[in-house]
């Protein structure tokens, strides 16, 4: 996962934050992008980054999928919902969120959107009691999923002679930029690197490729079985 914190450029404050991931599925390739925008940034500026992000990831072979608190009321019309309509629209992504995300004592709105391409799909508010932002379950429909994908399992060599090493490599090692730091983020990060370099060359990662055949539950056998019951 990548994260991108947009800054303005007049300004400290964030005008909007990104967080990007790609999500696989058989040939489905998504890419996921998490948005946040400052009630009060720069609109402007924000759509500008917005499009970069959008350039910098798009290929022709995968799908966007943009959620997050963008703080632009779809309730009401206006030039802000236009505006990320019409760039959105080039990328073929339509909203789906049609009800109220945010409801307080003195505003009802629908700052929280997810944007998808076109194609049908369900949605439905999840009111879950941690925020004053209510959630969303999307679930696209006719999804190009194959059954059949190639899964790659990451394993390393774990026994008496590894272990043995790897305990050796960190006697070795001095530990003096843990000891002689008076700072808890530096001492910790030293440590990390140091652990983590005596472990991926005492236990190098071993790639094996398997090729799963996905397979309904329900067989031809159960089906028959209940055809006899009923």
């Amino acid at each position: 996962m990548s994260v991108r914190a947009v800054n303005e450029e007049n300004g400290s404050s964030d005008a909007v934050t990104c967080n990007t991931t790609t999500e696989t599925a058989g040939t489905y390739h998504a890419q996921i992008i998490y948005i946040y925008r400052a009630p009060f940034g720069n609109f402007k500026f924000f759509l500008n980054k917005l499009e970069i992000i959008l350039n910098s990831l798009h290929k022709h072979n995968s799908e966007f999928i943009i959620c997050g608190d963008i703080n632009v009321n779809n309730l009401e019309p206006n030039n802000k919902n236009n505006q990320l309509d019409k760039l959105l629209g080039t990328y073929n992504l339509i909203d789906t969120v049609f009800f109220p995300t945010r409801i307080v004592s003195n505003s009802v709105t629908l700052i929280d959107n997810t944007f998808i391409d076109r194609r049908s799909y369900t949605i439905k508010p999840c009111l879950n009691g941690l925020s004053d932002h209510d959630g969303q379950i999307l679930a696209p429909f006719n999804l190009p999923i194959s059954r059949n994908s190639t899964k790659y399992i990451y394993t390393g060599r774990f026994d008496n002679n590894t272990l043995a090493d790897f305990q050796l490599q960190l006697s070795y090692e001095q530990w003096d930029n843990v000891f002689w730091s008076n700072y808890i983020n530096e001492i910790f990060s030293n440590f990390l690197n140091t652990y983590l370099r005596c472990y991926y060359s005492t236990f190098p990662k071993i790639v094996t490729k398997t090729q799963h055949n996905y397979k309904h539950w329900i067989t031809t056998g159960i089906k028959i079985s209940c055809k006899r019951k009923t």
